[in-house]
């Protein structure tokens, strides 16, 4: 495969400001990557960067092989789709397809050929002649789209393109533009601060922390081994539970620092006196008859979904348990919780890199 998009050793200041620091990142074609990460990580501006709508700092920016760095948006050949739409309201579903195609001289009837075709592939066929205010959110959402596509570019760009619909409609839209990439071998860049977004959409996953990638992969890889206790705790719903924990004096086994501090033994020898942090997934925990587990904890709350039971631990830290169905678990229970080896993350509690 070849790299659509490649960025080495890219920064953006603006002012003393240090937005992107040291990026480097490979795009291959007809890859689906995602850009996840807080608010204020970076990832609007690294989008917007290979847009040409920011002008990078220093390193290198290429597209299809061409440093791009100093090539104006419009040269750039690439096709974003913005969260607002950004659908031009006095112009019908048609008139927004073919406006960039009359723009740059194609003949009238061209165009229109051009455009049925892209709406009967982004089911837009019967809503033409409307006007955007007359179209739902995810109607306008896949005239946006479609506006992309029609000219046929070397990557799309989403900036957050579902966060002003509701969540059912997103479920549905990420879908939609899921098996819309495929169906164009496109490639596709996408940023969205939902992990979920990121995890059920994306090949590659780009997690961002205040200007830096943490950590890109796999989504599953991200999950299973995350680097940091960062991407541990952002990627996964609910999120990882941290536990302080010590090694003990025979380096054998690790006390956890909880309510009623307990021990655990460790696989592996560790040094004595180790400061750690145990990072252990609510999916991962399961409740089992009394003396039977690991760590015997008291329930501070439980609510049930009908699908899933989620129980939390009185104390501190809390501890969450994801139980599938329903859980006999009620507050104020004393609860006996095991755990797979293969489940167990560590974590330096000084620098948060993984053990």
């Amino acid at each position: 495969m070849t790299h659509q998009i490649e960025l080495n050793g890219v920064n953006k200041y603006y002012g003393a400001y240090h937005a992107l620091r040291n990026i480097d990142l490979r795009i291959e074609r007809g890859a689906f990557v995602a850009l996840v990460g807080p608010s204020g990580c970076g990832k609007s501006t690294l989008l917007r960067s290979l847009a040409g709508l920011e002008r990078i700092s220093s390193g290198d920016l290429l597209i299809g092989g061409e440093r791009m760095n100093d090539v104006p948006p419009r040269k750039r050949d690439l096709a974003m789709v913005f969260q607002s739409y950004a659908l031009y309201p006095h112009m019908t579903v048609e008139e927004n397809l073919t406006y960039s195609l009359r723009v740059r001289g194609v003949k009238k009837a061209e165009a229109k050929k051009a455009a049925a075709e892209v709406a009967a592939t982004t089911g837009l066929g019967d809503l033409m002649h409307r006007y955007p205010r007359e179209l739902s959110g995810g109607q306008r959402q896949r005239v946006a789209m479609s506006r992309a596509i029609i000219r046929h570019p070397k990557a799309f760009l989403f900036d957050e393109p579902l966060s002003n619909l509701d969540a059912s409609l997103r479920v549905h839209m990420r879908k939609e533009i899921r098996a819309l990439h495929d169906r164009l071998g496109a490639t596709s860049v996408y940023v969205t601060h939902d992990q979920i977004e990121a995890m059920t959409m994306a090949d590659h996953v780009v997690v961002m922390r205040q200007g830096v990638i943490e950590q890109q992969g796999a989504p599953l890889d991200l999950y299973d081994r995350p680097v940091n206790k960062f991407v541990a705790g952002f990627i996964g719903s609910p999120a990882m539970n941290f536990i302080p924990a010590v090694v003990d004096a025979d380096g054998r086994n690790l006390t956890l620092e909880l309510e009623v501090p307990q021990r655990i033994p460790l696989s592996t020898a560790r040094p004595a006196g180790e400061k750690l942090v145990v990072g252990l997934r609510p999916e991962h925990l399961t409740i089992v008859p009394d003396g039977e587990g690991l760590l015997q904890l008291q329930v501070g709350v439980v609510e049930m979904t009908g699908t899933n039971s989620y129980v939390e631990t009185a104390g501190t830290p809390e501890v969450m348990i994801l139980q599938a169905g329903r859980t006999i678990a009620r507050p104020g229970d004393m609860i006996s919780v095991t755990f797979s080896d293969v489940h167990l993350n560590l974590f330096s509690a000084d620098t948060g890199f993984r053990i």
